[in-house]
């Protein structure tokens, strides 16, 4: 993937459906650009499309109808596994292995790609600095750790083999309140830092007000509205203020 210049799209999504069984749309004409260095928000409740939207950009699943373009080009046109070593992928509860240590998880995309193996260990020890962990976690497995310190590797992970995309699905969602609300504040220092390409999933408003720079909002696989989160507080659409009304949010929230 080929840095372009500062604004740029880094991914669109041009009339794109994607389409189960008796003919029941996931996504429906979603069309939507996402610059490069942002942070987009896709919000909406469960079962608005916000994950499939998510997977269609990675490959995991394919459009039925419409494209997908990863740095301008249709993603049905890239190599799947160089694709997607381009992109960060975190999860809820980390999605680590179980059986491999911290070091070796955050390691993999390196190791695959064949990096030597002083230099990895390097840009292990980079990253748990980065996400505020202390090395002497390295040698521990997955089931050591406590779903925050999970969590953390699991962005580490993202980001070892410093890819331009990161994809969020509801990373912070298990973890409890204190918690959840210390990683979203190490997260937006982090993304400043960075200025990684950020398309993260939620349900939940205020984490959208906190950590992005615009909000799509999905409802039944359509694409409500996309706006600046100042632009998505005022907006006067109905099932905008629905959602609003039901967080009790007001212009100025997570500001």
């Amino acid at each position: 993937m080929n840095p372009s210049a500062q604004n740029s799209v880094a991914i669109e999504f041009c009339g794109v459906s994607f389409r189960v069984a008796r003919g029941h749309d996931l996504v429906n004409n979603l069309d939507l650009k996402i610059l490069r260095g942002e942070t987009l928000i896709l919000l909406g409740r469960s079962g608005s499309g916000k994950t499939t939207t998510l997977k269609l950009i990675n490959l995991l699943l394919s459009p039925t109808a419409g494209e997908v373009r990863v740095d301008g080009r249709p993603t049905t046109e890239w190599d799947p596994i160089r694709l997607r070593r381009g992109i960060g992928y975190v999860i809820q509860d980390a999605g680590l292995f179980p059986h491999f240590t911290v070091e070796r998880n955050i390691g993999l995309v390196p190791a695959i790609e064949q990096w030597p193996p002083a230099r990895i260990r390097q840009r292990v020890a980079e990253l748990l600095q980065l996400v505020g962990l202390d090395a002497s976690v390295a040698p521990r497995y997955p089931r050591e750790l406590s779903g925050g310190q999970r969590q953390r590797v699991g962005v580490a992970r993202a980001l070892a083999a410093d890819p331009p995309i990161l994809l969020m699905d509801e990373p912070f969602g298990a973890l409890d309140t204190i918690t959840r609300a210390e990683l979203q504040r190490e997260f937006s220092l982090l993304q400043h830092r960075l200025g990684k390409t950020v398309v993260f999933v939620t349900h939940d408003l205020r984490e959208a007000l906190r950590l992005g720079n615009r909000i799509a909002l999905l409802e039944a696989g359509r694409l409500v509205t996309a706006a600046p989160t100042e632009d998505f507080l005022r907006s006067s659409d109905p099932l905008v203020r629905r959602y609003l009304a039901a967080f009790g949010a007001t212009p100025g929230d997570g500001t």
